[in-house]
């Protein structure tokens, strides 16, 4: 697929849409997750951001809402959708909990030990084993889509991770900085396989609810 490693290459990085989740639980990597009406509305606004532009690859994460999300864009190329499970979701260990103090899991001094590290961090996968799967997976999709462009359909935080490692900054961070909102592009842009610039933009910014936050990534 593609040209030869030559040439202009973007590959996306695609947060997926709001997720139905009246509980309020970190969802992580639990099967059964789907997109909400209004994560369907932000997928579908998704693929409008990509119509015009010169896509030839898409991927997604395993999970059903990374899937969801894909597909309009897929649809809209005539391509059918790849899956790679190194753009999954971070492994948690409060995965199927509520976080927080008050009656969350925080509340537990059993929870604790778990918080002892935050710059691996110590509650689930390493900043920069994630760094690492997705850097592989970017560069295999710059590869296919040599020369045009590729989408892949991943989480907040291993987008978050892979533009920190791409920038040579550190991937420890405060949670609530990350600039990747729901069904967010952030974009890659390679000439041969020298990355050359780094674009961020929100297709459904207006979409976003208010103030609400939305459990899990």
């Amino acid at each position: 697929m593609g040209d030869t490693g030559s040439g202009r290459t973007v590959v996306h990085l695609l947060r997926h849409g709001e997720v139905y989740n009246p509980d309020g639980v970190l969802y992580g990597r639990l099967p059964g997750f789907k997109l909400s009406e209004l994560g369907l509305r932000m997928a579908e606004r998704a693929a409008g951001y990509f119509a015009s532009r010169d896509v030839v690859l898409v991927v997604s994460s395993p999970m059903e809402r990374a899937q969801q999300t894909a597909e309009p864009t897929a649809a809209a190329h005539d391509l059918a959708i790849g899956t790679d499970p190194r753009i999954i979701e971070a492994g948690n260990v409060f995965e199927g909990q509520t976080f927080g103090v008050g009656d969350g899991s925080l509340a537990h001094p059993r929870q604790w030990k778990h918080l002892r590290n935050p710059f691996r961090p110590s509650w689930g996968e390493p900043y920069q084993q994630i760094a690492d799967r997705m850097q592989a997976a970017m560069a295999d999709a710059r590869d296919a889509a040599a020369g045009h462009e590729a989408v892949l359909v991943s989480h907040q935080l291993p987008v978050w991770i892979a533009r920190l490692s791409l920038e040579h900054k550190r991937l420890w961070h405060d949670p609530r900085k990350r600039e990747c909102a729901l069904a967010s592009v952030t974009s890659f842009t390679y000439e041969g396989d020298r990355l050359v610039e780094i674009d961020y933009t929100e297709p459904s910014r207006d979409l976003l609810p208010g103030a609400s936050k939305v459990a899990g990534a």
